[in-house]
């Protein structure tokens, strides 16, 4: 059975809503698959969170979530597709996913953040899904950790829309509550 579309907007749903369809969504158990390295899989995620394979964009958008549901990132900081039975080499030029809509509720402390992602998949920022920035030569990168050593690179709109609400809410330094703790909007140092 195929999975249910994704909400093409967070604008309709309550973050309580977001925070359940997160939680409900089953991934394969990737992590616990051992399989042999078959090779390179002529695929690579751009820094735009374009899916390409064979130089070609994946126009399925069905296609693109299938295969990030079977994405990791390997010890040594490769990326991999994998099933029970093959591993494949996947390229990443930045982030494997794009957090490219914000959701925000409350304020201060009770300030909740949900993020929809290129992939239609939905975080809320936490502990498990920390929010962190990380210094570059032309100013920060925001990411979001979707899952286990896999990223979300914050689309430059929704950075400055994180960046509003830091800003009227005047914490020192500039940052966001969500999920009960507490993310500077600026690189670790």
């Amino acid at each position: 059975m195929p999975a249910p579309e994704p909400p093409q907007d967070l604008s309709g749903l309550s973050l309580e809503q977001i925070a359940r369809m997160a939680a409900e969504r089953k991934l394969p158990p990737v992590e616990s698959w051992n399989p042999s390295h078959c090779g390179d899989s002529a695929m690579r995620i751009a820094r735009d969170g374009t899916w390409f394979h064979e130089g070609s964009p994946i126009g399925r958008s069905a296609m693109v979530r299938l295969f990030s549901t079977i994405l990791r990132r390997e010890p040594d900081g490769s990326f991999a597709l994998v099933t029970p039975v093959e591993k494949l080499t996947i390229e990443v030029e930045d982030a494997p996913f794009v957090a490219v809509e914000l959701k925000s509720e409350g304020e201060g402390k009770e300030r909740k953040l949900a993020f929809r992602l290129n992939t239609g998949d939905l975080v809320v920022a936490d502990r498990e899904h920390p929010l962190r920035f990380e210094g570059g030569a032309e100013g920060p990168h925001p990411y979001i950790e979707v899952r286990k050593s896999l990223d979300a690179l914050v689309a430059r709109p929704v950075y400055y829309e994180l960046a509003n609400l830091a800003l009227a809410e005047g914490n020192e330094p500039a940052g966001l509550w969500s999920g009960e703790i507490f993310f500077p909007l600026e690189p670790a140092a």
